[in-house]
């Protein structure tokens, strides 16, 4: 592929942007990435005309692909019509917080912000001020948005800020244990439960790799905050109206939260966030209660239109089914697949996410195993070896994935998460023949 456009446009955005991106994960692929003209469906065409089937859509706030449904694509630019924005509130901002109370088990009451990392900031502070604690829960290796409470390295009370800029003195509110580890969660309350405002977890592990929990480990997570006082965050921002349809990731799992953050679908592709939970913690933000919160954009009624429309559509259309189907078809294959030729990696995800870790320890047998992805099953022959937790994704060949494997699948128009750890999705846009040639290209890479 001729990639010469893209070169020069990566030239010339390192002149003046840090890294030449403005998120840093853009530049993950050396020796640059190529820059995209448009969306097509469920491709995506860059700016020296290659054409690539698209899993990354967008990272994730994409349901339909590039091509949005005529009733959505009507509702957005209705709006934008009327006026790009107000400074007052607006009926569709009451309609999509009523539509998602209605849909999401734990949600009575709803703030819409500007992202997913404002929510989580959001969320920490509510935490604490409702508790009257400061440490905060993460899992090692989880991701919560560029903010200061999550941003940390190292193991249990052991932390350190990930990122220079945050005062060390921040860390020491914040506690790291491994995901899918019960015995470290109960040790964790043991020694600090009368300090712990919240444990924040994703109920899938879905910025490392892709990581269902273990059976029973999310009910003990509950258990743990409910006996101590303290409150269970699930940051749904990837999984939220993506993995259990409208009920989201927490209905699959039937798990009340006490807060979820959102973001990426809630907002039809738009730059938004939520936090939602219980009317009596939601009410203690600022006007109703005393926990500041606010945002200029906040409840854009472009965003709200599209987010609202984009979920009514889903609804409406059993375009989660589609969108499932495709995801089990294409995890099937990838299973077949690496059984043949690379029987050490794990195929990893549920409904419409994916991801082929490359795991380095593996039974040479495929017998057995979970049909679709791995899904934690206790009796299968490989779940003492799948990954359980960030550090045993991050134990793989994450630089054959990225340096190797990576190039040659882009070399072949398939467009894949710009690193080993970052979820790939299916969307209603995809067609049997993206999973086709996608199987196609992955029997070539591989």
């Amino acid at each position: 592929m001729n990639h010469d456009r893209s070169r020069d446009l990566y030239d010339r955005a390192l002149s003046v942007m840090p890294g030449g991106v403005n998120s840093s994960v853009r530049a993950a692929i050396e020796p640059y990435p190529f820059f995209v003209e448009r969306g097509d469906g469920g491709h995506v065409i860059d700016a020296d005309g290659n054409r690539y089937i698209d899993w990354v859509m967008g990272l994730g706030p994409l349901l339909y692909g590039h091509d949005l449904p005529q009733p959505v694509e009507s509702a957005i630019q209705s709006r934008v019509s009327e006026g790009p924005m107000f400074g007052a509130p607006t009926e569709i901002e009451v309609e999509h917080a009523e539509f998602v109370t209605r849909h999401v088990p734990s949600v009575e009451s709803i703030r819409f912000v500007n992202s997913g990392t404002e929510a989580t900031v959001s969320a920490c502070r509510l935490a604490r001020a409702a508790t009257g604690r400061d440490k905060i829960v993460v899992m090692q290796g989880g991701y919560h948005g560029a903010q200061e409470t999550t941003l940390v390295e190292g193991e249990y009370d052991d932390v350190e800020p990930s990122s220079p800029g945050i005062p060390e003195s921040f860390a020491e509110h914040t506690l790291a244990v491994p995901f899918n580890d019960e015995e470290a969660a109960h040790r964790v309350f043991e020694d600090h439960g009368e300090d712990i405002a919240a444990v924040m977890v994703e109920p899938i592990l879905a910025n490392m790799g892709i990581v269902t929990p273990v059976d029973g480990y999310h009910e003990t997570l509950r258990d743990l905050t409910e006996d101590s006082g303290a409150l269970l965050i699930f940051d749904e921002v990837i999984t939220g109206f993506r993995i259990g349809g409208l009920q989201c990731a927490q209905g699959k799992f039937g798990i009340d939260p006490d807060i979820t953050t959102f973001g990426k679908l809630i907002g039809g592709g738009f730059p938004v966030g939520a936090i939602g939970g219980r009317s009596e913690l939601i009410e203690q933000f600022t006007p109703s209660g005393e926990v500041f919160q606010a945002g200029t954009f906040s409840g854009h009624p472009v965003t709200m239109a599209a987010g609202l429309e984009s979920l009514r559509y889903a609804a409406e259309h059993d375009v989660h089914d589609h969108i499932n189907d495709l995801g089990e078809r294409l995890r099937t294959g990838l299973q077949e697949i690496v059984a043949d030729q690379a029987p050490e990696y794990t195929v990893a995800g549920t409904e419409g996410i994916f991801k082929v870790l490359f795991t380095r320890d593996a039974p040479e047998t495929f017998e057995g195993h979970c049909e679709g992805g791995c899904s934690q099953r206790p009796d299968c022959p490989r779940f003492e070896h799948c990954p359980k937790n960030a550090a045993d994704v991050a134990a793989g060949q994450t630089d054959r994935w990225r340096r190797v494997f990576w190039e040659e699948m882009s070399e072949q128009g398939v467009f894949l998460a710009q690193n080993q750890y970052e979820s790939q999705f299916v969307t209603h846009a995809h067609t049997d023949d993206d999973v086709e040639e996608t199987l196609e290209a992955y029997k070539q890479a591989l």
